[in-house]
């Protein structure tokens, strides 16, 4: 049965409009031995588009350290790295990104996101336990806008902010319908607003699930003649070609693309996730189980076969379908949600229906593993496509792009603060950057979400990093399906494994994660910018208690065939490697995501870094916030930086207060970052830490405000706990010491009896101290060589605390 699509000639228009290049076109005929057809020709656009094959990034991420005693599945090998927590237990994590989609259609292409990256996480056989979100949109109020000294996107009116503001409530919508209905709790993230975002938000996720090693899962066709099934929801045109729409900028004509925004339902892949989870824990039954996300049932056959180093041959008229008249090309393409490819031991059919007609899915068996390494389409038992799996799933083309510092560098980094006149009432400034987006609190959002389902968070949204405790006895987790107990080891919290079983076991973990990515310093200095992502996000994590171990990154850029933007990507990746190898926290996977472009103009680079950590003991979980007055007030690490700019280049406070994007970002020390967290941990492992909070975007004063009123439960009416600080004896430029964004630099509370030992334990690691004074009372004060600042938290509280509300429901 030849279709007419089948007939399509493909001629140079046809072939550009699947963006495959002249060369690409050459080596796709070489590859095949003949000129492929129009289905042909659509998989290798698919598969070999940026979204999918990384074609001009994977040069790049090869300077990545990946290797490490604790990662079990590495960065590349499958869907999601996971990494070894001890005790026969593991966690995978990855994280995606869902840009285009969300310009187009924010509530679907958010909600899409979410399920997409979930599936990554339960096809290796791993239970989703959290979500986190990292988020970017260009301003949500007129008065917030930058200038970046003529940079595209530097203004936003009026119009532009209300589309920013529907893309951000869409956005966050689509996350927080997707993840409740689905009972995975959305713990963490950030949300960051700057006019390069203008029209091209920044959606990326962040999946984590909890497996056991025996219950990892690969993505492998092997064992010549095994059944290939397809399950879950039934293939439709939406999502058409989703990859190839995610390798090419967006344009005023984007929102003709709005067939490549998949549509999803949270429903079907929650019974996706419990029939698969079943399927996997049945010993014998499964033997191989890949997602069809990106590029759809293309990616899911070809990249199976490849890895198995075996072919694989299915017809598509078995395959279910919601729409009718679909062609072999558009099923082939379709990027329908809720789908999953599994490779069944032969024999076991009958069991693998079995449990999907008990979850009410579709398995339906569409064809079967070949020992030719040929990827074999058929419709209705006539051959659609024929292609080698593994020179499509690997032999992409590579492509080395020029590099080449963009020219408003020099211009930005002419600034000298020098320049800039001190403002004349310090006392406005603070309240002012708490009312930024980019700092105030995020309540609007993560209120929107369960973040407490599943009853794992162990520390609500807003301080440094999310907390999740991980209770193994969990019959969810796969110990009651398979009869097994976790290994019987001394845990600390004297409980039994078992009636009669005199020996204590592991009951619950602890793990930490953070994203982070301050994208104006990338924008002044990729290197830089990169090396402070990683940096910050370990040392959120040292300051909830917890030791950082590995790292899942989302590059995100404009076009990479520019040397401008290209040298942004370089520099970037430079930066976070050099920092992961000082950190010890290997890259275990991630996702590139390019093409951030509209008519305005690029996004500001973006690599966003997720970085998970693992906390010991329960009694080591920190938060942000001052907990009781009386207690000792230090800083660790140097007040301000020593350099000409006091740390203020590419600071919330040149932004907000002066309209400015300018300057060289405050410098990152490795050694010295690495030094301070792990100072930290010793002191908090040592029980002498009551609260620990990182100085980031806005400096001291914001960070010390943040102590004071972020704690969650102020909204239920709990009492604040204020501070004095006695800031004379440093005699910076106020509005650096106040404002600068100096790196590695956290503020503790302790109890004064504990003073003295802490600081002990900074001097005999080098690490600078200096109290600056202590918590109690209802307000913020400071001393300084300029004056008294003096605020009323409950003031400072309102306007942290409700600033994006009133934008977006005002």
């Amino acid at each position: 049965m030849t279709t007419a699509v089948q007939q399509i000639q493909i001629t140079p228009e046809i072939i550009s409009k699947h963006g495959v290049t002249p060369d690409e076109f050459e080596r796709i005929k070489g590859i095949l031995g003949r000129e492929p057809n129009i289905t042909e020709l659509g998989i290798f656009s698919v598969m070999w588009s940026e979204h999918c094959s990384y074609k001009n990034s994977r040069p790049e991420l090869k300077k990545f350290p990946t290797s490490g005693a604790n990662i079990l599945v590495r960065a590349g090998e499958e869907n999601a790295g996971i990494i070894d927590i001890g005790d026969g237990w593991a966690v995978a994590f990855k994280i995606e990104s869902h840009n285009h989609p969300s310009a187009v259609e924010p509530f679907q292409g958010a909600a899409t996101g979410v399920g997409g990256i979930m599936r990554d996480i339960f096809t290796m056989g791993a239970r989703p336990i959290a979500v986190l979100n990292p988020l970017r949109f260009g301003p949500i109020e007129e008065n917030g806008r930058a200038r970046p000294l003529g940079a595209p996107n530097g203004d936003t009116g009026r119009d532009a902010c209300a589309t920013n503001k529907r893309l951000f409530a869409g956005v966050v919508a689509g996350i927080a319908h997707y993840g409740n209905c689905l009972g995975v709790p959305t713990v963490g993230g950030e949300v960051c607003f700057d006019a390069s975002y203008n029209g091209n938000p920044l959606v990326n996720v962040l999946g984590v699930g909890v497996i056991r090693h025996d219950q990892i899962k690969r993505g492998k066709a092997t064992g010549i003649g095994n059944p290939v099934f397809y399950v879950g929801s039934a293939t439709g045109r939406d999502g058409l070609a989703g990859a190839a729409f995610a390798s090419r900028e967006l344009t005023e004509a984007s929102q003709e693309d709005r067939p490549a925004v998949q549509v999803g339902d949270p429903f079907m892949e929650k019974l996706l996730i419990e029939a698969c989870l079943e399927a996997i824990r049945t010993p014998g039954l499964v033997v191989g189980i890949q997602d069809m996300g990106a590029a759809g049932l293309t990616c899911s056959t070809c990249e199976t076969a490849s890895r198995g180093g075996t072919g694989i041959e299915i017809d598509l008229a078995k395959v279910p379908m919601r729409e009718t008249g679909m062609t072999p090309y558009e099923v082939m393409l379709s990027e329908s949600q809720e789908r999953m490819l599994i490779i069944c031991k032969r024999g076991r059919e009958a069991d693998l229906r079995k449990i999907f007609e008990k979850w009410d899915l579709h398995a339906s068996e569409i064809g079967k593993v070949t020992d030719d390494g040929i990827m074999r389409v058929k419709f209705h038992g006539e051959v659609v496509a024929e292609i080698p799996a593994k020179q499509l799933a690997e032999d992409a083309p590579i492509y080395y792009r020029e590099a080449k510092e963009p020219s408003y560098i020099k211009r930005v980094r002419s600034w000298s603060l020098e320049d800039l006149p001190e403002p004349r009432n310090y006392q406005e400034i603070l309240p002012r950057l708490l009312a930024s987006p980019t700092i105030a609190s995020k309540n609007w959002v993560w209120r929107q979400y369960d973040h407490m389902v599943q009853h794992g968070t162990a520390v609500l949204p807003g301080s440094d990093a999310a907390v999740l405790r991980i209770n193994l006895r969990r019959p969810d987790l796969g110990i009651a399906t398979v009869g097994r107990q976790s290994p019987a080891v001394a845990s600390g919290n004297g409980e039994n494994s078992a009636a009669g079983d005199s020996r204590a076991t592991v009951t619950e973990k602890f793990i930490a994660f953070s994203t982070d990515c301050n994208a104006t310093y990338c924008y002044l200095d990729p290197n830089t910018g990169g090396k402070a992502a990683a940096v910050e996000a370990a040392r959120n994590l040292a300051c909830s208690g917890a030791r950082a171990v590995a790292v899942t990154d989302n590059l995100n850029f404009g076009n990479p065939m520019k040397p401008e933007v290209f040298w942004q990507l370089r520099g970037s990746v430079e930066g976070i490697a050099e920092a992961c190898r000082a950190l010890g926290t290997p890259v275990i996977g991630g996702n590139v995501s390019l093409y951030n472009e509209s008519p305005a103009g690029a996004v500001d680079p973006t690599p966003v870094v997720g970085m998970m950590g693992i906390i010991d003991d329960a009694k080591h979980i920190t938060t942000q916030w001052f907990k009781d007055s009386g207690d000792a007030i230090v800083l660790l690490g140097e007040p301000a930086e020593d350099t000409d700019s006091h740390g203020l280049g590419g600071s919330e406070y040149l932004k907000r207060i002066h309209r400015l994007k300018v300057g060289e970002p405050p410098r990152v020390d490795l050694k010295e970052a690495k030094l301070l967290h792990d100072t930290l941990l010793e002191m908090i492992r040592a029980g002498l830490v009551r609260s620990a909070h990182d100085c980031s975007e806005g400096g001291l004063a914001v960070a010390l405000a943040e102590c004071c009123i972020s704690n969650p439960t102020i909204a239920r009416g709990n009492g604040f706990v204020g501070a004095t600080i006695d800031l004379n004896s440093f005699e910076e430029r106020l509005d650096g010491l106040l404002f600068g964004e100096t790196q590695s630099r956290i503020i503790v509370s302790c109890r004064q009896e504990n003073l003295a030992q802490l600081r002990a334990i900074a001097n005999s690691r080098a690490v600078a101290t200096a109290v600056l004074g202590k918590t109690g009372g209802d307000k913020l004060k400071l001393e300084t060589h300029r004056g008294r600042l003096d605020y009323a938290l409950s003031d400072l509280w309102d306007t942290w605390y409700n600033s994006i509300a009133r934008v977006m429901e005002g």
